[in-house]
């Protein structure tokens, strides 16, 4: 019986570690504005993170379409302090302007509050996306389309991740925005 509780403990234990936070690393990239942005302009606000793409196919215009929602609802209820992340998957072809382009394509209610990150190669943004989110990035092999997770990640001011969403389906907008502003009002 001893066995079982050390092994159950143990294993609890290696659970909890692999669903623990993550601190983001330090990282400085070019936005839709053509404006430098790292984690150190980050601090001291918290941020909703994902990956898209501008040339995506299937879910990246439901993921961006269900963050302008997202922020409609936080504005609606006076929260503003807070940023919106999206690190491009296919760098090459997203540059700040087309980036520009994409983001025009949404009804914002808040453009200043958003940040669509390029300025890197590929293989940088997938080592960044698997080290710091546990996320996926690749090329599909059969196509131009680059293959990525649709989760939304809840970044604090401290540039830890502590919660994660699906940003695709099933959105929990309610959660998310309970969340974000539990860090807000830490501040």
């Amino acid at each position: 019986m001893r066995f079982i509780s050390f092994s159950v403990l143990l294993s609890l234990v290696l659970f909890l570690g692999a669903c623990g936070s993550s601190t983001i690393e330090e990282f400085s990239y070019t936005d839709h504005r053509g404006d430098s942005v790292s984690l150190k302009d980050l601090k001291g606000t918290p941020w909703l993170a994902t990956f898209v793409f501008t040339n995506c196919e299937t879910v990246c215009l439901p993921m961006t379409f269900n963050l302008s929602g997202i922020q409609e609802e936080l504005e609606a209820e006076g929260l503003d302090e807070y940023k919106i992340v999206a690190f491009s998957v296919d760098p090459n072809v997203d540059t700040p302007e087309t980036m520009q382009e994409y983001l025009a394509q949404y009804s914002v209610p808040d453009e200043s509050n958003w940040h669509l990150l390029t300025g890197y190669e590929q293989s940088e943004i997938s080592e960044f996306a698997k080290d710091n989110f546990n996320s996926f990035v690749r090329n599909d092999p059969k196509s131009d389309q680059v293959i990525h997770g649709t989760a939304f990640y809840l970044v604090d001011q401290n540039g830890v991740v502590v919660n994660n969403y699906d940003g695709f389906e099933n959105v929990p907008v309610e959660d998310i925005k309970n969340d974000l502003r539990e860090l807000i009002e830490e501040k």
